[in-house]
């Protein structure tokens, strides 16, 4: 109250009290907290199922590969898995129908061993008895076996005129006398034969035409007579042409799969195997000169004549009999021909077909049964091609006059 008795109106001012901030919900710590959660259970149930994935899967099995879209005119691509310990499990697997041979070779000596058998004065008291006498040569390789009942597959060169061969079989201390089913020189193939007491362990053949540039693959082999040696390395390349001289003339190898896979003497006849365990193909030659350059015959060589080897001993093929060589463009010129395209005659063999049928030196072969033949090796493939028994036209150019002849294509 105011002096004078006056009364003092009431304050309109007061005291503001101090802001309480309202209490928001954390949004944004929490769901980053469950984004995290998320994520990390899920990488966690993703790597539980693969490794019960990876874990379940055999050694033999596929994984298809997901990173590329299969085209609509294409079978999706499938690579195996490889897991720690996978090679180790092939070769456990694959080792025992693996086989080693032993073989003995017996020939006469062209000379006599004792020089004094050339002088005149003593065979004089001894006779014409020292030359004649016999020489045995040992030889070693490797084989795989293709059925319970004892077939084995190796090259020719390993058996080759072999008086005795011998195959000693994992498990079992005493080595096996085997039988010459059926070879073939060309091709470098043969099939032997052993008889054991029960069924015995196998290989799968696989398909070489699949195998790709750059695949790991593992050899099975006794190099220098180290039985059961493993190697691994790649495909290097594929369908390679390799020529290799013997005592019995020119090999020529039309289709190899090179490889870098350690291969030495005595691996020869093992087999070339893919990361599923079955054969591809049979190791076979090795470039002295080089390191890593290594031959094999694939299956796809393999597979046609199998049969035939077993059944007939042999490969039965087609024969033309003659030997040609391909037309060049000066060749062309000389001949009268109107492009460098065919196949002339250089020798015809005596009593071949081709020889009944009259062909001559110098006769080019355009065409068999209407397709044109474009060189020597392409006249060589189709003849081929036929049947032993079949008949086929020729058509000729000679002395610049083409003609037809019909042949009759016979077994070689």
């Amino acid at each position: 109250m105011r002096e004078g008795g006056a009364v003092e109106p009431a304050s309109t001012w007061r005291t503001v009290p101090a802001p309480r901030s309202k209490r928001r919900f954390p949004w944004v710590p929490v769901l980053l907290a469950f984004v995290f959660g998320v994520v990390l259970v899920s990488g966690v149930v993703m790597w539980i199922g693969n490794a019960q994935f990876f874990a379940a899967k055999e050694p033999g099995e596929q994984e298809t590969n997901l990173s590329q879209a299969p085209q609509a005119t294409e079978e999706p691509t499938s690579m195996p898995v490889v897991y720690p310990n996978h090679i180790a499990d092939i070769v456990d697997k694959a080792g025992p129908a693996v086989v080693k041979i032993d073989t003995k070779v017996t020939t006469e000596q062209s000379q006599p061993l004792n020089p004094f058998f050339n002088d005149p004065f003593f065979r004089q008291f001894f006779g014409d008895t020292g030359p004649g006498q016999q020489r045995v040569q040992e030889g070693m390789g490797s084989g795989f076996i293709i059925s319970e009942d004892g077939y084995i597959l190796t090259n020719q060169h390993v058996v080759s005129g072999a008086s005795e061969i011998l195959v000693t079989v994992v498990g079992y201390e005493e080595p096996f006398k085997a039988q010459l089913v059926g070879e073939d020189f060309d091709l470098d193939l043969a099939v032997i034969k052993i008889k054991a007491p029960k069924p015995l362990p196998t290989l799968k053949m696989g398909d070489s035409d699949k195998v790709k540039v750059g695949e790991w693959v593992i050899a099975i082999g006794n190099p220098y007579g180290l039985d059961h040696t493993v190697t691994v390395g790649v495909v290097s390349a594929k369908g390679r042409p390799v020529n290799i001289p013997t005592e019995q003339g020119m090999r020529r190898y039309k289709n190899l799969m090179q490889t870098d896979t350690a291969i030495n003497p005595g691996n020869s006849g093992g087999p070339l195997l893919n990361l599923n365990g079955e054969v591809i193909g049979i190791n076979t030659a090795i470039n002295a000169n080089a390191q890593g350059i290594g031959f094999v015959i694939p299956t796809s060589t393999i597979r046609p004549v199998l049969d035939e080897l077993i059944e007939k001993g042999k490969v039965i093929r087609p024969f033309l009999g003659v030997t040609v060589q391909d037309v060049t463009q000066e060749l062309a010129e000389y001949f009268n021909l109107k492009e460098a395209a065919g196949a002339i005659v250089t020798d015809v063999v005596p009593g071949s077909p081709a020889d009944q049928a009259g062909l001559r030196r110098g006769d080019v072969i355009l065409s068999i049964d209407e397709r044109p033949v474009k060189n020597a090796e392409d006249l060589v493939n189709q003849i081929q091609s036929k049947k032993v028994g079949a008949k086929s036209v020729l058509l000729l150019s000679r002395e610049g006059q083409t003609m037809y002849v019909q042949v009759t294509i016979r077994e070689k």
